[in-house]
């Protein structure tokens, strides 16, 4: 009888747990994770899994109505790895306006992002996925990264404040003000000006071949418009322990980041590049840029 009763107890309890919670074999750090972050999870393969869905978009790709787990169904994940501390690694799956929110919220928790990229074309709306990383106790990561998960989904983030169209044609720049901000001088070609920096630093060989400015081993930035408004677009080229830090100084100086990812396969040492874009006054733009320079190695930042 007594065995009956407190079995009776704990199935009327379970009623009330979130569904995530009844995962079968489901260790107890991962439990409070998913109680923490109000989400459904499972765990398999030593790997636990939470999903982050965006149930809340309706997306079209190409005139087709998809559904959600056509493409458009988050995760994070966490395994076991030395000394008890866990390996976290998620795909996010943003609107636009909410990339650079959720990037700086993740790095400000001291999370790594680590890709950022288009899965699909001609959707609507807009959508990127982006990879996170971190290293830690379960919680711990669980706490880093609700800040950026909060953001996802309920207009946190805000809006693009995009003006009606602005039209640069007469307009000119004082290129020699940027080249002294960033230590290098640019080639104008036509309104734009392009400041480009190779990575002299770097000893990148691809099939035998010395791969050099030239092939595309650079980090740039072109510059359009007035002082006092102007744009910025270009890209940065980082070895992997430089990723964080250029994202770090590129959303400090609100300079958003639109792409992150390969240029070259089979290449050492391993190069990642991100692009990115910006709008303010020209010499606070170049001093986004130079602050990003600033993180990569001393050949990339030697004055010539």
């Amino acid at each position: 009888m007594r065995n009956r009763i407190v079995m009776g107890v704990l199935l009327a309890a379970m009623q009330f747990l979130p569904p995530g919670l009844l995962a079968a074999g489901l260790p107890p750090d991962y439990r409070q994770v998913l109680a923490y972050l109000d989400k459904k999870g499972d765990y398999k393969d030593h790997v636990f899994k939470v999903g982050i869905p965006r149930n809340d978009l309706q997306v079209n790709v190409d005139g087709v109505d998809t559904p959600t787990t056509f493409g458009f169904d988050g995760w994070l994940a966490m395994t076991k790895g030395k000394n008890g501390l866990d390996v976290m690694m998620g795909d996010l799956v943003l609107l636009q306006d909410e990339v650079n929110p959720v990037m700086s919220a993740l790095l400000d928790n001291g999370l790594e992002v680590t890709a950022l990229h288009n899965h699909f074309f001609w959707e609507e709306p807009r959508i990127f996925c982006m990879r996170v990383q971190g290293h830690g106790k379960a919680m711990e990561l669980a706490k880093k990264v609700k800040p950026a998960l909060d953001l996802i989904g309920n207009d946190a983030a805000g809006a693009s404040q995009s003006e009606k169209s602005v039209d640069f044609a007469k307009e000119s720049l004082d290129t020699a003000a940027l080249s002294r901000i960033i230590g290098h001088a640019g080639e104008q070609n036509g309104q734009v000006y392009k400041i480009t920096v190779g990575r002299d630093d770097l000893k990148v060989n691809e099939m035998g071949a010395r791969i050099n400015s030239r092939m595309g081993l650079n980090t740039w930035a072109v510059f359009y418009g007035s002082d006092e408004r102007a744009v910025i677009t270009g890209e940065v080229a980082m070895l992997e322990n430089e990723v964080t830090p250029v994202l770090r100084a590129l959303r400090a100086h609100e300079l958003d980041v639109v792409a992150i990812h390969h240029h070259m396969t089979g290449s050492q040492p391993m190069v990642i590049f991100l692009h990115y874009w910006g709008q303010g006054q020209a010499v606070k733009l170049a001093e986004g840029f130079k602050s990003a320079l600033d993180q990569l190695g001393r050949g990339a930042n030697r004055v010539h």
